[in-house]
């Protein structure tokens, strides 16, 4: 009967690690403890005076019960945690519909002729090729320019190398920036943009800007909504 206890707490810790809900853990584990008391008192009642039970396998398998079932405390408690966290998450992004953000990233959306990004040389970079390609990868465009030292802004306006007018649509830029010795300078590049969406439906809430989809990690600075409130 021994046996059988020990075949019980085995079958407890592994459906424990090897289960993804947390409720059925739960009556798993309240089932085999049931079933474990059970055969404790009966062993008890029937045990040999002259050979009495292990006391030790006893503690141990007790101590095993009482480690699971602090497991399952302890997972119950992170998914309470996890879902508080998403919830939170979820009222501060919904809070940026509307807003002018500026958030990490490469692209922009060309519209009416226009697409800015914000860039941000680590210094000065008398040198700088800018590459601006489509959705598709295609270069489209490239210019050279001068960049400060500071954040700035860089307009293109839509012409492409051709001399002819990009569709309107997402582009993004590379910048491969010289400072006065030739050694490469590193560039930080950002974007602003208006909230129109948030995105729910996966593990992180995320920004609609444009056609971009943009995780509230990536904001760097948050403006006033577009209606001016």
């Amino acid at each position: 009967m021994t046996s059988g206890i020990s075949s019980l707490v085995s079958s407890s810790s592994t459906s424990t690690s090897s289960s993804s809900s947390s409720t059925s853990d739960a009556t798993g584990i309240a089932n085999n403890f049931t079933q474990f008391l059970t055969l404790l008192t009966t062993q008890l009642k029937n045990q040999n005076p002259l050979d009495p039970m292990d006391t030790n396998q006893f503690t141990q398998q007790l101590v095993q019960f009482a480690g699971v079932e602090q497991q399952l405390k302890t997972n119950d408690r992170l998914d309470s945690i996890l879902t508080a966290s998403k919830t939170a998450s979820t009222a501060t992004a919904t809070s940026y519909i509307g807003k002018t953000v500026t958030t990490d990233g490469t692209s922009a959306q060309l519209q009416d002729g226009t697409a800015t990004w914000t860039l941000d040389p680590a210094r000065a970079a008398p040198k700088a090729a800018i590459t601006i390609s489509d959705a598709k990868g295609n270069v489209v465009a490239t210019q050279t320019t001068a960049l400060t030292a500071g954040s700035q802004a860089f307009t293109w306006n839509g012409k492409t190398s051709a001399g002819l007018t990009a569709p309107d649509g997402t582009y993004s830029i590379k910048v491969a920036a010289q400072d006065t010795t030739g050694a490469n300078v590193a560039v930080d590049t950002s974007v602003t943009g208006t909230v129109t969406e948030v995105d729910l439906s996966g593990t992180t809430p995320m920004l609609l800007v444009g056609s971009q989809k943009v995780p509230l990690s990536s904001v760097q600075l948050i403006g006033l909504s577009t209606s001016g409130s």
